[in-house]
Order: structure tokens, then C-alpha cells, then sequence
């Protein structure tokens, strides 16, 4: 007997009907075992190729929350690989044990739009969130606007972003509400401040007044790391009652822009004071 006489005569008895019904669920249990060592292996290769790409991500982080970040992408992946391989196992061995699939597929196909249509809004909120991971757009400690909300973020998930703000109220933000992020916590900001004077003081006088105030600060110690550039006095920004509001900013580094802005507000205050500029009747403080 020739190898392909025999492979032909093997072949012909695994499709043959006449098979004894042992020789059938021996067969049938040979495929479910391939099928679940497959998935196995898949498996272990799935977590494998993720786990690599979240250690190689993870080494060009540049701080922890980017790592967290990343971190919680790879437990987002491995889940979805988890359930896709889950799926179409079960799906295979049903299959294999005589269970016809269809009946099943037509009904997780309606359960799936019946879902859809009632939690869009949980749909929404992972997919933006998804979004929101992958680009970076915000991290645990940024200085965010959002929602409608604004605050430091303290947790950032799939499902929603937590905020506490400034009085310490704390805010859940669905993700599906966020459309626009005003993340004032990257590189560097800019504190502004508003600084009403009388209309009778003279222009040029109060501009180098408020410049000197701006190099004062920027020579002192304890703000010399936090500020990173000049005092740039941008001069008149409207006319009110009895005065005018004169328009100043300097960069500093991110997260410093409130700290900044209260130490110059202050530091202006003593400056115009020492050089005998005046406040508007109206004006009880200068504002931010």
C-alpha cells in the first residue's frame, strides 16, 4: 500500500457517514482539542506582542502618568484580544458539538442593537475615553476645562474624567460629554492680570511702573524658576468709569500661572504705590 493510498483511505474514512458514532465523538473531541490548543497558543501570543509594545511604549515615557497612561491602554487591549479569541473559540466548539451557531448570531445580532440603542451614551463615553488615552489629551494632576467643568484631574478612565476644583467640589465628567479640552497645564501658561489706574495718571509713567514691577519679580528667588520670561505690559485693553484697565502677562512654567499671577498682582500693587500711580475712584483691587 502506497502513502497516498493510505492518506486517501484515511481521508475517505474521516468524511464517511458509516463511521461508528464512537469513532465520530473521537474525531469531534481531536478538533475541539486543536481548536482550544489554538486559542491557547493565540492567546499567549496575543499577550506577548501587547506586553512588548506596552514595555517598549512605557521606556519613552517621560513621567509616570504617561506610564499609567499606557498601562491602562495595554489592559484595554488585552481584553479586547481576550474577548475576541474568547468569542470565536465558543463559537468553534459549539460548532464542533453539534450546536448550530446561526440561531445564536441572529440573537446576539438583535441583543447587540437592542443594546446599542439603549446605552449609546456608555458606548460614547469608552470610545471617547479610548480617544482621549491614546492622544494624551489629559493626565491625572493637568489643570483642565471640560464639560462644562473645570478643576484639577484626579482620575482619568474609559467611562469618565474626575476633577476637583478649586473650593474642592468634585466633579464626574462622562467622557461622552467632553467635545473641547482646555488643558492649561502643558509646557508653559501665561498669568494675565488686569490693572485699573485713574485716567489722569500719565500713560508712558505707568507703563515702566508696571514693567518694573514685572522685573522685580522676575530677579527675586523665590520665583525665578517658575517664571520663564519678561513682563510683557501689552498697554491699554479698554476705557471703564473714571479710568482705564491697563492689559499685562508673563509666561511662566505650567501649573505656576495662579501662584504667578497673585505675587505680581501683589508686587504691582507696592510698585504703582512707590511711584505715586493712583487707582480709579471706583477700583477697590486690581484684578485678574
Amino acid at each position: 500500500m502506497t502513502p497516498e493510498l493510505s492518506f486517501d483511505t484515511l481521508r475517505i474514512l474521516i468524511e464517511s457517514d458509516h463511521l461508528p458514532p464512537w469513532a465520530h465523538g473521537l474525531l469531534s473531541l481531536l478538533r475541539i482539542s486543536v481548536i482550544v490548543l489554538l486559542w491557547w497558543l493565540l492567546s499567549a501570543l496575543a499577550r506577548r506582542v501587547i506586553r512588548l509594545a506596552i514595555t517598549g511604549m512605557e521606556s519613552t515615557a517621560e513621567c509616570p502618568e504617561d506610564r499609567r497612561r499606557i498601562q491602562t491602554l495595554g489592559r484595554v487591549f488585552r481584553y479586547i484580544a481576550s474577548v475576541v479569541l474568547g468569542v470565536v473559540t465558543v463559537m468553534l466548539v459549539l460548532n464542533e458539538l453539534g450546536v448550530s451557531i446561526a440561531p445564536i448570531l441572529a440573537t446576539a445580532g438583535v441583543a447587540g442593537v437592542a443594546v446599542g440603542f439603549g446605552a449609546q451614551s456608555l458606548v460614547k463615553d469608552y470610545f471617547t475615553g479610548f480617544v482621549m488615552l491614546i492622544e494624551n489629551q489629559v493626565r491625572v494632576g493637568d489643570v483642565v476645562e471640560l464639560g462644562g467643568k473645570s478643576g484639577v484631574v484626579e482620575e482619568v478612565t474609559l467611562r469618565f474624567v474626575r476633577l476637583r476644583d478649586l473650593e474642592g467640589a468634585v466633579h464626574f465628567v462622562p467622557n461622552g460629554a467632553v467635545s473641547t479640552v482646555s488643558n492649561r497645564s502643558r509646557e508653559y501658561a501665561y498669568a494675565v492680570v488686569d490693572v485699573p489706574v485713574a485716567m489722569d495718571n500719565d500713560i508712558g509713567r505707568t507703563l515702566q511702573s508696571l514693567a518694573r514691577a514685572g522685573e522685580t519679580l522676575c530677579s527675586t528667588p523665590e520665583w525665578q524658576g517658575r517664571v520663564i520670561g519678561a513682563l510683557e505690559v501689552l498697554g491699554i485693553d479698554r476705557l471703564g468709569e473714571g479710568g482705564m484697565v491697563l492689559k499685562a502677562r508673563v509666561r511662566v512654567s505650567a501649573m505656576e500661572q495662579a501662584a504667578v499671577r497673585r505675587a505680581l498682582l501683589q508686587t504691582m500693587v507696592e510698585t504703582l504705590r512707590q511711584d505715586g500711580i493712583r487707582l480709579p475712584a471706583q477700583a477697590t483691587a486690581i484684578s485678574g
